[in-house]
């Protein structure tokens, strides 16, 4: 069946959409304002709630409007959508497209892919499609593997089709659809072989046979090649959500920032309409994988060629401890003279000597201010510094540290040293940094990476610590609507020193804080207000629609990347040799599946819990212990 011939093409489509929260963000508008501009009628079938506001969104492009129940997944909101018409008026449509919401786009305009398909002597068709796979990871195809298949986001049947017993009978029969496992086994893979085994024709706007070997997934492991070389109007959300162990085990990682960065800065498309979806939506830890949110800037070198002077800057540091004044203030000297300096200091002693050193420091202006000794450098910022924060256009916030918990004492050290190295290392460095946030309008905090060394190598795979539960809490507490859970690691600073954009710090000062809010000392290692805190500042940008992203000057870079390949080397020196595997993938399952404890009479069960339990829930244990051994 060919459409070119004809002089009016009548076209149905069907949008699937579901969104937990019933938002229609702006960019489904967007898809939906140009696709009408290709079709006769449009039928929005929507899973679960639907807000009134998304509703009259949708209603610019259409009033037929389906809310159901949310079960089924696609399938059954595609098979209730053809329902709705029955197969006596949808037989009077040329093409029926079942379409749904996993896309952003059209980055190029729809009308260029159906002038193309019109063409063609088809009875169905899609944009993009998924190479075999010779096996079935989801366990409900029936072929025991999965063929390769037009992906069901966006696929077209034609009138031939349409009326054809073969696929109302398959819609007819379609099962109960209870997962998305089950929507790929009994529909999306088994579709495009099912009728092509009957004698229909398909074929798919962007022909990716030439990828075969390449990639099972072009759209998703290839899509800088699908959009820049071969025009796909389409990228999947899927591609900032993915999981990176997917994306690792085929690729280097480039895919999906290289697509981004192409969309923003090549075509039309607003990349605004994919972080506001994305940041409301989705986990920032996914995010920051995939979209590698890690900036390294020159210590020694402008990135600028024009002045960032007119913007209004400030450095916020606590100081507690007064031998670490002038490790302090030497590090104060990298801002820029036009901006100001905040310090606080609950201590008397440190507060006298502060005031004889700050005299002839380079800032446009100087504030000393005591504080309670109660919050340590949380309620620095969040009570002593609040009444300013609203005065800037960025704000570096630093304190002094000593983690004298662990020995050798150079462990915290150094740990305060990545700290300042990573938001103070120059004058250059932090001119890059203020540029960095005009450039990107979008980014709200700026952090160095999380430490790695000594004592602290158990962070990286255990950023919660034992704050998981009472960050949550404080986040319901702040009414964040934002993705936080175990899995993923929050993108915070673990150290509590960092740049910000108070705009997208907004949620947290507007809560009003006060010295009552957090415990008094001494305060306990973990698991206090304050370490919640410490990693809800990783949410409160996401909640404000901006993004947390790590950042490191490039002379530290050098460092933090010998000790990431000499960590990994020495790992896996160690495990090549036990499990004789060659992928990160297959390592991860075989230690999965083969790790035993080695328990002997002399280590003991204490022993036992004690070396394999991290260090901070060790030591709150002992101490739920002596406390309860004391009653």
């Amino acid at each position: 069946m060919i459409l070119s011939e004809k002089k009016e093409i009548n076209r149905l489509a069907i949008y699937f959409f579901y969104d937990k929260d019933g938002i229609v963000d702006d960019y489904i508008p967007y898809m939906l304002e140009d696709l009408n501009k290709n079709i006769t009628e449009l039928l929005v079938v929507c899973n679960g709630k639907l807000l009134p506001e998304g509703e009259e969104k949708i209603k610019k492009y259409t009033s037929n409007i389906l809310v159901r129940e949310n079960i089924g997944f696609d399938v059954w909101a595609y098979k209730e959508g053809l329902e709705r018409y029955g197969w006596e008026k949808l037989s009077e449509f040329d093409e029926v497209i079942l379409m749904n919401y996993t896309m952003y786009g059209p980055l190029y305009p729809f009308k260029d892919m159906f002038h193309e398909m019109n063409k063609k002597e088809l009875d169905f068709w899609g944009i993009t499609k998924h190479h075999s796979v010779s096996w079935d990871s989801f366990g409900t195809c029936k072929y025991g593997y999965i063929p390769e298949h037009i992906q069901s986001s966006f696929l077209v049947i034609r009138q031939s089709m349409i009326k054809s017993t073969e696929y109302q009978v398959f819609w007819e029969n379609m099962p109960q659809i209870n997962s998305y496992a089950d929507s790929v086994g009994y529909y999306e893979a088994i579709f495009t072989k099912d009728f092509n085994d009957l004698g229909f024709k398909s074929e798919v706007y962007i022909n990716t046979d030439d990828l075969q070997g390449y990639t099972r997934y072009p759209l998703m492991m290839m899509s800088y090649e699908l959009i820049k070389n071969r025009r796909c109007p389409v990228m999947k959300r899927k591609s900032f959500t993915q999981n990176y162990m997917d994306i690792i085990t085929d690729t280097v990682g480039n895919t999906t920032v290289d697509t981004f960065e192409y969309i923003e800065n090549s075509l039309d498309y607003d990349v605004n309409l994919i972080w506001d979806n994305l940041l409301r939506t989705e986990n920032m830890g996914n995010i920051k994988r995939l979209m590698h949110l890690n900036y390294i800037l020159p210590k020694k070198h402008l990135i600028a060629k024009e002045s960032t002077e007119e913007k209004k800057i400030a450095l916020m540091m606590h100081i507690y401890y007064s031998d670490l004044i002038d490790y302090c203030l030497n590090y104060a000297k990298s801002m820029p003279q036009t901006s100001d300096l905040i310090i606080t200091t609950p201590v008397d002693e440190t507060y006298e000597l502060l005031k004889k050193k700050i005299t002839d420091l380079p800032f446009n202006d100087v504030k000393l201010i005591k504080i309670e000794n109660r919050g340590r450098d949380v309620s620095s910022l969040l009570v002593g510094c609040a009444p300013y924060v609203n005065d800037y256009d960025y704000i570096c916030f630093v304190h002094d540290k000593k983690t004298t918990q662990m020995e050798p004492y150079c462990n915290g050290e150094s740990f305060s040293y990545k700290c300042f190295e990573n938001n103070l290392a120059s004058k250059e460095y932090v001119e890059n940094i203020i540029e960095t946030f005009e450039r990107n309008p979008r980014l709200g905090l700026l952090t160095p990476p999380p430490p790695n060394h000594g004592n602290f190598y158990q962070i990286v795979g255990m950023e919660w610590a034992n704050n998981y539960f009472n960050t949550l809490s404080l986040a319901e507490k702040l009414g964040l609507k934002c993705n936080v859970y175990w899995e993923q690691e929050p993108i915070a600073p673990l150290g509590t020193m960092f740049w910000f954009r108070p705009k997208a710090m907004k949620t947290l000062f507007d809560y009003g804080w006060k010295y009552e809010d957090f415990p008094k000392e001494p305060n306990g290692f973990d698991g206090t207000i304050l370490h919640a805190i410490e990693r809800i500042y990783a949410f409160i940008p996401q909640h404000e629609g901006y993004y947390p992203a790590w950042v490191m000057s490039d002379d530290f870079a050098r460092i933090e990347i010998t000790n990431l390949n000499y960590m990994l080397r020495e790992i896996n020196g160690e495990l090549f040799h036990k499990y004789q595997t060659t992928s990160l993938l297959d390592m991860r399952e075989k230690i999965k599946n083969n790790f035993h404890f080695i328990w002997s009479r002399e280590v003991g069960l204490k022993g036992l819990i004690k070396k394999y339990t991290p260090k901070p829930l060790w030591n709150l244990m002992k101490k739920v212990y002596y406390l309860f051994k004391r009653k």
